[in-house]
C-alpha cells in the first residue's frame, strides 16, 4: 500500500494553483437551498386547509426539500475542510446553519470527520467504519445489523434504516462524547475523545440546534400534516441521500493500517446532474487525497489518478456499488474479510484485491 503523502508528491505538482483557492461561489447554492426549505415550510403552514385529496401535490416539494438537506450537508462538509470560506468565523457560522438541519454540531463534525475519519480512514480507529464481528454486541452494532444495506437485511427495515441511520450515527457520537468521553465506549465502532472545552461547545451547539428545530416546528404551527410532509419526510429523504453516499464511500473497502485512499475509498460514476448538485461528492477517493481543494477540480484529480495509478484506483458505477452492498455482509472479520453478525459468512471485500497486490 501507499500512504496519502506519497500520492500527493506525484499528483499535487500537476494541479493548478486555482484548485487550492477557496470557492465562495458555492455559498450561493447553499443560500438557494436554504430559501427552498424556507419556502417549503411557508407553504406547509397552510396544509391543514388543503383537501386531503390534494396533499399529494406537496410531495414533489418534499423531495426537492430532501435534496436541499443533502446539499446543506455537502456544502458544510466543504466549508469545514476550508475549500469554500477562508475566514474561520464565517466558516463556523455558515457551517452551523447548514449542519443544524442534520442535528450535527459543527465541533462534533470536525472532531469525528476531519480529525479522525480523514486521518484513520477504515482503520481500527475510524469512527465511521463498520463494526468488527468480535466487538461487543451493543445497541449500536445491533442497529447496523438490522438497518444497513447487506446480504441479510430485511428490505422494509432497510427503507426505515436509510431514513434514520444518519440520526443513529449522530446520536451515537453525541452521547459517546457528552455522556462518557472515554476511549472505552463500545457502542460506537471507534470512540472519539475530545477536550473538555470542545465537549462543552458540542453541548451548547446541540442546545442551539434543538431550538432551531423547535422553531421550525413552531413555524409549522405544530400541525401534524405539515410536520409529516414538510419536516419528517424531507429530513428522512435527505438523510437517506446522505447515507447512500456514506455507505458506498468505504463499506466495500478493506480495513487498512496505512491511510491509502486508493484502497480504503471508492469513487462513483454518477449521473452528472447529481455531481453538479452535490459538489462532486461522488469523487470520494479524490476528496480523501485532497480534502481542502475546490471540488470542481476533482474530475481533474480523477484523470491524473487514472493515468498514474490505473490498477489500484477504485471507480465503479453507482448501480454496481449498491448491488455489491446488497450482496455482501456488513461486519469485518479481519482486514479483508466481511461476515455477518453471527460470523457465518466469509466474503472477501470487493476491493480487497488492491491490498493483496500491494502488500
Amino acid at each position: 500500500m501507499i500512504s496519502q503523502t506519497e500520492y500527493l508528491k506525484v499528483i499535487r505538482p500537476l494541479l493548478p494553483a486555482a484548485a487550492f483557492k477557496p470557492n465562495a461561489n458555492k455559498l450561493f447554492i447553499l443560500a438557494i437551498n436554504l430559501l427552498i426549505l424556507g419556502l417549503g415550510w411557508t407553504i406547509a403552514r397552510d396544509l391543514d386547509r388543503w383537501d386531503l385529496g390534494w396533499l399529494w401535490l406537496y410531495l414533489p416539494l418534499s423531495l426537492i426539500m430532501g435534496n436541499s438537506i443533502v446539499i446543506c450537508l455537502f456544502a458544510a462538509h466543504d466549508m469545514m475542510h476550508g475549500s469554500t470560506v477562508e475566514q474561520p468565523r464565517w466558516r463556523y457560522v455558515l457551517s452551523f446553519l447548514a449542519l443544524a438541519l442534520l442535528w450535527m454540531p459543527p465541533t462534533l463534525w470536525k472532531s469525528v470527520h476531519n480529525h479522525k475519519h480523514h486521518t484513520e480512514t477504515n482503520a481500527i480507529g475510524d469512527p465511521d467504519r463498520m463494526y468488527l464481528v468480535g466487538q461487543n454486541d451493543t445497541w449500536g452494532k445491533w442497529i447496523q445489523n438490522l438497518f444497513v444495506p447487506s446480504s441479510g437485511v430485511n428490505y422494509a427495515l432497510l427503507v426505515l434504516g436509510m431514513a434514520t441511520s444518519w440520526v443513529v450515527h449522530t446520536f451515537r457520537h453525541i452521547t459517546s462524547i457528552l455522556l462518557f468521553n472515554r476511549d472505552d465506549v463500545d457502542y460506537v465502532p471507534a470512540p472519539v475523545v475530545v477536550s473538555p472545552r470542545k465537549r462543552q461547545t458540542i453541548a451548547i451547539e446541540l442546545v442551539a440546534i434543538s431550538l432551531i428545530h423547535l422553531g421550525i416546528l413552531a413555524y409549522l404551527k405544530f400541525s401534524i400534516i405539515a410536520i409529516l410532509l414538510a419536516y419528517i419526510l424531507p429530513l428522512g429523504l435527505g438523510y437517506a441521500g446522505v447515507m447512500f453516499y456514506i455507505y458506498t464511500n468505504h463499506f466495500l473497502c478493506p480495513m487498512t493500517d496505512v491511510n491509502d485512499p486508493l484502497v480504503n475509498s471508492v469513487s462513483l460514476r454518477m449521473p452528472k446532474i447529481f455531481d453538479l448538485l452535490h459538489f462532486n461528492f461522488s469523487y470520494h477517493t479524490e476528496h480523501h487525497l485532497f480534502p481542502s481543494i475546490n471540488s470542481d477540480y476533482y474530475p481533474l484529480v480523477q484523470e491524473l489518478l487514472q493515468a498514474h495509478y490505473p490498477d489500484s484506483y477504485n471507480l465503479i458505477p453507482v448501480g454496481e456499488a449498491w448491488r455489491l452492498l446488497m450482496a455482501t455482509p456488513r461486519h469485518y472479520r479481519d482486514e479483508t474479510t466481511l461476515t455477518d453478525k453471527l460470523d457465518r459468512e466469509s466474503v472477501i471485500c470487493p476491493f480487497a484485491v488492491s491490498v493483496k497486490e500491494l502488500v
